[in-house]
């Protein structure tokens, strides 16, 4: 199938590491105009080295003025993945204030703020467009030490359908991808023991963690007309997980 984002302009945020960073080069080697951004400037500069034709946005989108400024100064957007995501992980009786404040500031305001911006934009010009939020399995079953983030993650697929029915309307479509473990470099030392991860495995029918590329191209499919009628979808990539109930 193939997917062109000519003329298109996008922006990824959490763009250094992971899905992020594999998102904006497959976009731009789709054709689309990348704004990449990210709170880590060595990241941003490797992969501006390896891509060139990105733009390239340092800011932490946990401070809400320094976004609003750095996400407007990219100017209009056609496409846009919220993909930054901090994860701290505390059993739920040890959940403290201050990782359950950043945390929700970091998965969701932000992506409330960013979207907001981006969207309206979107509506000034009647052209329409397509947001992707990266979910997470987390969203859909129980993780132990997981509780912040997992709230945080079924906050993003409430907004995912709140944003679809309100935005629907204006052409612009809003869905989430919702992948198990991915082995990211950060996927792989966090589930690197195997004590940890074969029991999640296990509860997962194909036996394995997802690769970065089968998350990325779903997110692709979702920002492309390929997906013209998807809208609110909440999309497990989890390789059943969530549909069996294990």
């Amino acid at each position: 199938m193939d997917i062109r984002f000519d003329g298109k302009k996008a922006l990824v945020t959490g763009a250094g590491k992971g899905i992020g960073r594999d998102t904006v080069k497959l976009l731009a080697k789709c054709g689309a105009d990348v704004y990449a951004l990210s709170r880590t400037q060595s990241d941003l500069d490797s992969l501006k080295a390896e891509v060139p034709e990105i733009k390239t946005v340092c800011v932490d989108l946990s401070d809400w003025d320094s976004t609003k400024v750095a996400v407007e100064g990219c100017g209009p957007i056609d496409l846009l993945v919220n993909n930054a995501a901090i994860a701290k992980l505390e059993p739920f009786l040890e959940v403290t204030k201050e990782v359950f404040d950043l945390t929700m500031n970091v998965n969701v305001r932000q992506l409330i703020q960013v979207s907001q911006i981006v969207a309206r934009g979107m509506v000034e010009r009647g052209l329409g467009g397509s947001i992707v939020n990266v979910s997470s399995q987390a969203s859909l079953v129980g993780l132990t030490n997981h509780t912040v983030y997992c709230a945080t993650k079924a906050a993003v697929d409430s907004l995912t359908k709140t944003m679809a029915l309100e935005l629907g309307p204006k052409n612009i479509r809003v869905n989430s991808v919702n992948p198990t473990v991915v082995n990211t470099a950060m996927g792989k030392i966090g589930w690197s023991k195997p004590e940890k991860a074969e029991p999640m495995k296990r509860r997962i029918p194909l036996g394995r963690f997802a690769e970065v590329e089968e998350v990325v191209h779903v997110i692709l499919f979702l920002l492309s007309d390929k997906s013209s009628m998807m809208n609110g979808t909440c999309l497990p990539i989890d390789g059943g997980m969530s549909s069996t109930g294990v």
